[in-house]
């Protein structure tokens, strides 16, 4: 390793001399003292049960385990990439100093978030930009979250993405190398510009603090004109057999001749997130998040004259797939896709705010009102 690596490294840890040995500096820096007293509730508590109530997606109420770390909204569960796996994104600039936060049970509400979702193929999204002296954790604590972190985790994250990085973070990481795994190593990828998450992740489905875009929009005035073309090239319009991102009404394909059943449900997602306007629209997006505050015996009622005012593709796409959804349901012995865990997937795909910081609180409210419509789809859509 160049001693020049080892000296921007030693910089940005505000030391005066660069180390001699560039593993020592995973033993430096012990977490702060000032740390959150004990919390009685969170002992309590199961993580199955931590983990329900976090799946929940509203804002967590104050006398929540981990309502002071979630509050800060440094990590956030974001929908479904471009391949139709979970995003959950870390946000360094949401990090408060670090004699505020707690880094322990900030490393156990990232588990208890990632314990959701381990199960299936998942990816990371983290924004550096924001990460200075005050808020930055010690690098002991991160060799320790690291190794907190087991094959569970480990096996089905498909991607690390690490946007805006800097010569601290790409020197940390070339000091972990003897202790990252060489599968864990390949998986993770530097993104130098936003623009470049879209061909991950719909950027407008993520919440992007407004630093970060601050920021990007800055490193991007920088370039030449040439290059910042080559970052935001024009959108063309529709292809004549152009099936993704397309109105309803241009819309038409068959899944029958596929043979895998699982890229049939990446398209099947991918698809509905690429909608110009969610399947169920904007204009019932505020219904549908306060939803549960109408009586169970009159839900069936006002679900029919919310969808009546769905144009008719709309409610037709709605009709068809619901139905289908309920055909895999009444398989959910063999293929565990009952309809909480059908609502979980497609609820996102069926409604999103035109505000994504909206979305996010309302994902919980979005995924009930989606079991409802598998739980009486039949009084729901009779004639």
């Amino acid at each position: 390793m160049s001693s020049d690596l080892l000296v921007d490294l030693n910089d940005d840890l505000g030391g005066d001399e660069p180390p001699s040995n560039a593993l020592d500096q995973l033993k430096l820096s012990p977490m702060g003292d000032k740390l959150w007293p004990p919390d009685d509730s969170n002992m309590s508590k199961s993580e199955t049960d931590i983990s329900k109530r976090l799946g929940e997606g509203s804002h967590l109420t104050w006398d929540h385990p981990y309502y002071d770390i979630a509050r800060h909204q440094i990590v956030e569960v974001a929908g479904d990439d471009n391949f139709g796996r979970k995003v959950i994104v870390f946000n360094a600039c949401r990090m408060p100093p670090h004699h505020e936060l707690d880094h322990h049970k900030l490393l156990m509400y990232l588990k208890a978030t990632l314990d959701q979702y381990v199960e299936s193929d998942y990816t990371l999204i983290y924004f550096h930009h924001g990460l200075t002296g005050d808020n930055k954790p010690s690098l002991s604590w991160l060799r320790d979250a690291y190794r907190e972190f087991d094959r569970k985790y480990k096996k089905n994250i498909k991607a690390l993405y690490i946007v805006h990085p800097t010569m601290f973070i790409k020197t940390l990481l070339i000091l972990f190398k003897p202790i990252i795994s060489f599968k864990f190593g390949r998986k993770i990828n530097y993104i130098n510009y936003l623009s470049e998450l879209e061909d991950i992740v719909k950027c407008d489905q993520l919440v992007i603090p407004t630093r970060v875009r601050d920021y990007d929009d800055k490193i991007r005035a920088s370039l030449k004109p040439s290059v910042q073309d080559q970052l935001s090239p024009p959108r063309s319009p529709p292809l004549p057999n152009q099936q993704f991102g397309v109105s309803l009404s241009l819309w038409e394909v068959s899944f029958f001749q596929m043979e895998d059943v699982h890229l049939a449900a990446v398209i099947l997602k991918t698809f509905l997130r690429e909608l110009p306007e969610p399947l169920l629209t904007y204009q019932l997006y505020n219904d549908i998040v306060n939803f549960h505050n109408v009586d169970s015996g009159s839900q069936v009622g006002a679900i029919r004259t919310m969808l009546a005012t769905l144009p008719e593709e709309n409610y037709a796409s709605l009709k068809f797939l619901i139905e289908f959804l309920v055909q895999v349901s009444a398989k959910s012995e063999i293929n565990k896709m009952n309809n909480a865990n059908l609502a979980v997937v497609f609820g996102p795909n069926l409604l999103w705010g035109q505000d994504a910081a909206m979305t996010l609180s309302a994902i919980g409210p979005i995924n009930n009102f989606t079991r409802t419509l598998l739980d009486q789809h039949q009084e729901v859509f009779s004639p």
